[in-house]
C-alpha cells in the first residue's frame, strides 16, 4: 500500500494543489483506489463516509488529463470525464474538489450540471468542459436535446450509486450508461453496497475489481455517538437547546425527518436568538447554494436540514450532528453522522428519541452492529423506563406495524417452562368443570339417554283431528265454519261500497246494440264545420291586459297627485338636443348656409 502522494507518481500540478489544501498523506482508501486508478480498470469501492473517497477517484482520472492534454477545439466535442451525483449539493462539493485540484494547472475546464439552475449559464459553462459533474436528470435533458455529447467520454465515475436507486435514477442510469458506450473506464464509489447494487454494477461495468475498506453499516469510529431519551416534544426541545449551548459547538447540522419540520425548527431557533437557517429539498437552488455558502463561510452555525445534506456537505467545521428527527432507514443513520469527524477530525453525534422512535433505534443499533451509548442531562432525566425497550427481533426501521416487545406481556425467560405447567392426566374431568357463565355443570344436565324414548311419545293417531283443532286466535274451529254450498249465491251478495249489487246491474243484452249508437256518418262533415277563417281575429289588447306606454307609466308613488307628469327622459332629451342644435347653428343650418 502506497503511503505518500509522492510515491503514488501523481503529476506535479495535483501535489501542489494537495499541498495548498495542507493533505500530506493519503486516506486508506486513496492509498488503494488512486493506484489502481491510475492503472485502469473498472472499480467497485465500499468506504465509510467522510474516508476521502472523493480524492480517491479525481486523482487518478485527472493526472491522466493533466498528462495528455488535449487541444481546445478537441475539448469542444464533448467532456471526456463524466461524474454522476445523486444530489445537487453533492454534485456542487465534487465539483468544488475538483476546481481545487487544478489550481495550478491550466487549460483543463470543470463545469457542473445540475437542475434549478437557468440552462443558458450552464451552456456557456460546458464549452470547452472536459470534466463534467452533474445530476443524471439535466444531464439527460440536455443530451436528449442534442446540446451536450457523451461519445467522448471515457471515464464515467458514478458517486453514491446507492442513493442513485433510492431516489429512482435506475432508467436515467441505464440511458447515461449507453450514450457513454465508447469509455474506458467505470469507476463507482458508495459508502454502502447492497445487493441491487452490485446487481447494477454487472449491468454497466466489465469484471469490476471491488475493494471494501469497511463493512457497510460500520460507522466512522472517530464520531462519540450518544443517545438520550425523551419523555414528549418539549423534553426532547430542551434537550437539543442543552446541546446547542455547549461552549465546544463550533458548527451543528440538526436534522429532522420532514421539510415542515426543518422550517419550525430554523425559524424557532432563530426567534431564540441564534445564527441558524433550514435546508431541504423543496427550495430553489439559488437559495440552497446560498445558504450553504453561508455555512461553509462560517456565517451559519446551526444548519437544520432533511435528508438531503446527509450526503455530499463537507464542512470541516461541523463538530456536531444532532438527530432531531429519526431516519426513515437505518442506513441514513450512518450518513448523517458521517457530516461530522470527516478526514480524522473529531466528532459528536447525538439522537433525541422518543417512546415511538423504540423501534427504529433498535433497528439502526442491527445495522451498525453495536448499541449506542445511552445518556442523560442532569436535571433533564426522562421519566419513562426506556432503558429495558426490547433489542430482539427483526425489522428494519420504517417503523411500521405493532411494536415488537412491547405492552405488558413477561418476557420469556420469566414464564414458566412447558414442562412445569400441569399435565392433561392432572386436569379436572371434563365433566366436573363448570360451564360459561352460571349455567349448570356439564355433567348435571340432562344427556340424551334421560328423556323419553321415542316410542313413548304419542303418536299421530292419539292427536285430535285437524277438524277439532281451534285455529289461530279467536277464530272458530275450522269444522263449524259455514260450507261454499251454504252461502249466499254470488249475484245476492253486496258490491263493494255503496254501488248496487251486481245482479241489479243491467247486463250486457239490455245495453243498446252497436249498431243503434250514433255512427260516424251521423255526425257533421268535415266541411260544414267552422274553418280557421270565420273564427274571431284575435284582438291584442283584449287577450291580454294593457300596460301604458313608456311615455304614459305611473311615476313612483311618491309623486304629489295633481302634479303634471314628466315627460319621459328620451323624449325630453330629443327635444333639449335639438333645442340646442338650433340655438348653436348645428348640421342643417350649416349646411343650409
Amino acid at each position: 500500500m502506497t503511503t505518500s502522494f509522492d510515491a503514488m507518481g501523481l503529476a506535479a500540478p495535483l501535489q501542489q494543489a494537495l499541498s495548498a489544501l495542507n493533505i500530506t498523506s493519503p486516506t486508506p482508501v486513496q492509498a488503494q483506489v488512486v493506484p489502481l486508478g491510475m492503472q485502469g480498470g473498472d472499480l467497485m469501492v465500499s468506504s465509510q463516509t467522510g474516508s476521502g473517497k472523493t480524492f480517491g477517484f479525481l486523482l487518478p482520472v485527472m493526472h491522466h488529463m493533466m498528462a495528455s492534454a488535449s487541444s481546445p477545439m478537441e475539448s469542444l466535442n464533448g467532456p471526456e470525464v463524466l461524474v454522476l451525483c445523486p444530489t445537487r449539493e453533492l454534485a456542487q462539493q465534487v465539483s468544488q474538489d475538483a476546481i481545487n485540484l487544478v489550481k495550478f494547472f491550466k487549460g483543463l475546464r470543470i463545469a457542473t450540471v445540475v437542475g434549478g439552475m437557468p440552462y443558458g449559464k450552464q451552456m456557456a459553462a460546458l464549452r470547452g468542459a472536459r470534466l463534467v459533474v452533474g445530476t443524471p436528470g439535466r444531464l439527460l435533458d440536455l443530451a436528449q436535446q442534442g446540446k451536450l455529447n457523451f461519445s467522448m467520454v471515457s471515464t464515467l465515475i458514478v458517486d453514491e450509486a446507492d442513493r442513485m436507486l433510492d431516489l429512482g435514477f435506475s432508467e436515467d442510469l441505464e440511458a447515461l450508461n449507453e450514450m457513454c458506450g465508447n469509455r474506458k473506464q467505470t469507476l463507482m464509489f458508495s459508502a454502502t453496497f447492497a445487493k441491487r447494487i452490485v446487481g447494477l454494477a454487472e449491468n454497466i461495468m466489465n469484471n469490476p475489481q471491488r475493494i471494501e475498506m469497511a463493512a457497510q453499516n460500520e460507522a466512522n469510529t472517530d464520531i462519540a455517538q450518544k443517545l438520550m431519551w425523551a419523555d414528549n416534544r418539549g423534553h426532547k426541545r430542551k434537550l437539543l437547546n442543552h446541546w446547542l449551548e455547549q461552549p465546544d459547538v463550533n458548527q451543528a447540522v440538526v436534522f429532522t425527518s420532514t421539510q415542515i419540520d426543518a422550517e419550525n425548527l430554523a425559524r424557532d431557533l432563530m426567534d431564540e436568538g441564534m445564527r441558524a437557517c433550514a435546508l431541504h429539498g423543496a427550495m430553489p437552488q439559488v437559495v440552497r447554494n446560498r445558504r450553504l455558502a453561508s455555512v461553509r463561510k462560517g456565517d451559519i452555525k446551526i444548519l437544520v436540514a432533511t435528508d438531503v445534506a446527509a450526503r455530499g456537505l463537507d464542512v470541516p467545521a461541523i463538530s456536531h450532528v444532532i438527530n432531531y428527527g429519526m431516519p426513515m432507514k437505518a442506513e441514513d443513520y450512518v450518513h448523517r453522522i458521517g457530516r461530522t469527524g470527516r478526514a480524522g477530525r473529531a466528532g459528536v453525534a447525538v439522537t433525541l428519541a422518543e417512546a415511538d422512535d423504540i423501534i427504529r433505534v433498535r433497528a439502526i443499533e442491527r445495522f451498525i452492529n453495536s448499541r449506542i451509548p445511552e445518556e442523560q442531562v442532569e436535571g433533564l432525566e426522562p421519566r419513562g423506563n426506556f432503558s429495558t425497550a426490547p433489542r430482539g427481533g427483526k425489522g428494519g426501521g420504517s417503523g411500521r406495524g405493532r411494536p415488537q416487545g412491547g405492552g405488558n406481556r413477561g418476557r420469556f425467560e420469566e414464564r414458566k417452562s412447558f414442562g412445569e405447567n400441569k399435565s392433561f392426566e392432572e386436569r379436572k374431568p371434563f365433566g366436573e368443570r363448570k360451564s360459561f357463565g352460571d349455567n349448570k355443570p356439564f355433567g348435571e344436565r340432562k344427556s340424551f339417554e334421560d328423556r323419553k324414548p321415542f316410542g313413548e311419545r304419542k303418536s299421530f293417531d292419539e292427536r285430535k283431528p285437524f277438524g277439532e283443532r281451534k285455529s289461530f286466535g279467536d277464530n272458530k274451529p275450522f269444522g263449524e265454519r259455514k260450507s261454499f254450498d251454504e252461502r249466499k249465491p254470488f249475484g245476492e251478495r253486496k258490491s263493494f261500497g255503496d254501488n248496487k249489487p251486481f245482479g241489479e246491474r243491467k247486463s250486457f243484452d239490455e245495453r243498446k246494440p252497436f249498431g243503434e249508437r250514433k255512427s260516424f256518418d251521423d255526425r257533421k262533415p268535415f266541411g260544414e264545420r267552422k274553418s280557421f277563417g270565420e273564427n274571431k281575429p284575435w284582438n291584442r289588447d283584449e287577450s291580454r291586459p294593457s300596460f301604458p306606454r313608456s311615455e304614459e307609466r305611473a311615476r313612483p308613488a311618491f309623486r304629489a297627485e295633481g302634479a303634471p307628469k314628466r315627460e319621459h327622459a328620451s323624449g325630453a332629451r330629443r327635444e333639449q338636443a335639438a333645442r340646442n342644435a338650433g340655438e348653436r347653428g348645428g348640421f342643417a343650418r350649416r349646411r343650409a348656409s
